[in-house]
């Protein structure tokens, strides 16, 4: 089966046969020279897109305009095909919306590598002649561990906002530091940050938080003046105490970053790596708190907070267009992060129900994480692991013992006493003092004969 890698190379050697100018371009190049498996391969050639499509049959216009086109290689085992981006050496037009140019000139390998966001993603590579084309000192840079725009600085953000967030991103991810330029442009512009729509805030999101340094991320979109723009109410956290009036321990902001920190995947029912949904939850775990903040002589208190931080939850969510399913996941772990800690003496009829939820391993990493980050002890974890493994499902979620029809058998018409009825069995079932359907019906008569 062709490689991805290998497909890029025919396309690139196909190109260079009809007489055009092929090369890897951008993120592939930098992530070869650093001994990464890239993501995916780009190619840059001086054929225009009527030329691309007159060599390869099978291909996807995806951005004439820009000079994009996408060719389609060998059907790939999981479904689908390879499929390479090929782009015509360009420069770009004037930026309007901060985002996109308004019209592209087509050019030389060189001039296309000044209109590039950053020196790292600026270079060139031949895989047929093993040669790389650097313009923009990109190898040096990473060889430095530098992030730098090429050119002026405050010129590539104006033209699309969102590098603010890829220069965090990829600082973190490569661990680089940001050249003072260009960290002084993003902190300048960094309220500009908000002309981006949700959906592509919300994606670099995802990037930073389901890498391992998801916490130097936050740290630096904080030192970037980008948090506040983009998640105001984590940015409130700042200004929240921790440890008690005569004993503060910092704020709540520097507490939620060290639980991110301390953040591993899930080990239940598998392991598995940490999730957005996870990494954004623990980010938000504490988000009620700013809005539940109350001071005595003696103490710091947020009463309900966890419930607050859902409603916060929800809106953060909704704001960036997030999905169902991540809203859901999200909301469940902020309300919920809080809830495991007695789970040693908790009521069966109590731990039974949200230890069969679908998000409970996720629930079980953030409690473990925030226990760490906080100096407790993990002992409400392991008990909740342990039951867990020891316990049959059929144990844990049994088959209700009865339904609604059974009541509507018995006469009784759906309302708010049918729900108590059902739910009251249930909770008997779920701490085993009932253990069958007659003896759930006998309860049911006993609740109705004591309120007539």
């Amino acid at each position: 089966m062709q490689t991805e890698r290998e497909f890029a190379i025919e396309v690139v050697r196909r190109l260079q046969q009809a007489g055009f100018e092929a090369l890897f371009a951008g993120g592939c190049v930098r992530d070869e020279l650093l001994g990464l498996e890239p993501a995916d391969y780009d190619v840059a050639t001086n054929a225009r897109p009527e030329q691309v499509r007159a060599i390869f049959r099978n291909v996807v216009e995806v951005g004439v305009a820009f000079g994009v086109i996408e060719v389609i290689g060998p059907r790939l085992p999981e479904g689908g095909h390879l499929m390479i981006q090929v782009a015509t050496f360009r420069s770009d037009g004037e930026y309007l919306d901060g985002r996109r140019p308004v019209d592209v000139t087509f050019c030389t390998a060189e001039k296309d590598a000044q209109r590039r966001d950053f020196t790292i993603n600026g270079m060139f590579f031949d895989p047929i002649a093993s040669k790389l084309y650097d313009y923009v000192g990109g190898q040096h840079d990473l060889e430095v561990a530098v992030l730098r725009a090429i050119g002026d600085p405050r010129e590539r953000i104006k033209e699309d906002k969102l590098r603010m967030l890829r220069a965090a991103r990829m600082a973190m991810r490569f661990d680089l530091r940001i050249e003072p330029a260009t960290h002084e442009a993003i902190r300048a512009l960094a309220k500009e940050i908000t002309i981006v729509s949700p959906e592509r805030i919300a994606d670099e999101l995802r990037k930073m938080l389901v890498h391992p340094r998801r916490a130097e991320g936050m740290h630096l979109l904080e030192e970037l003046s980008l948090l506040a723009p983009i998640l105001p109410e984590v940015a409130q956290m700042k200004s929240v105490p921790q440890g008690t009036p005569s004993a503060r321990t910092g704020d709540l902001w520097t507490h939620v970053v060290k639980v991110l920190e301390m953040l591993e995947g899930p080990t239940w029912p598998t392991t598995q790596p940490v999730s957005f949904e996870l990494a954004f939850g623990t980010l938000l775990h504490d988000i009620g708190k700013p809005l539940t903040f109350v001071a005595s002589s003696e103490k710091y208190s947020f009463h309900g907070h966890e419930h607050a931080g859902k409603d916060v939850a929800k809106r953060i969510g909704r704001n960036l267009k997030l999905s169902n399913d991540e809203r859901a996941r999200i909301e469940f772990l902020v309300e919920k992060h809080q809830y495991l800690c007695d789970a040693p003496i908790m009521r069966a009829s109590k731990l039974k129900p949200i230890l069969v939820h679908p998000g409970i391993g996720e629930l079980l990493a953030l409690h473990k994480a925030d226990s760490l980050a906080s100096g407790r002890d993990i002992a409400h974890v392991e008990f909740c692991e342990r039951l867990l493994r020891e316990t049959p499902e059929s144990v844990l979620n049994p088959p209700p013992l009865i339904t609604g029809d059974d009541l509507t058998a018995r006469g009784l018409k759906p309302g708010p006493l049918f729900k108590q009825l059902l739910d009251a069995v249930r909770e008997s079932q779920l701490e085993g003092t009932i253990t069958t359907a007659t003896e759930a019906m006998e309860m049911v008569e006993k609740t109705m004969e004591a309120k007539s």
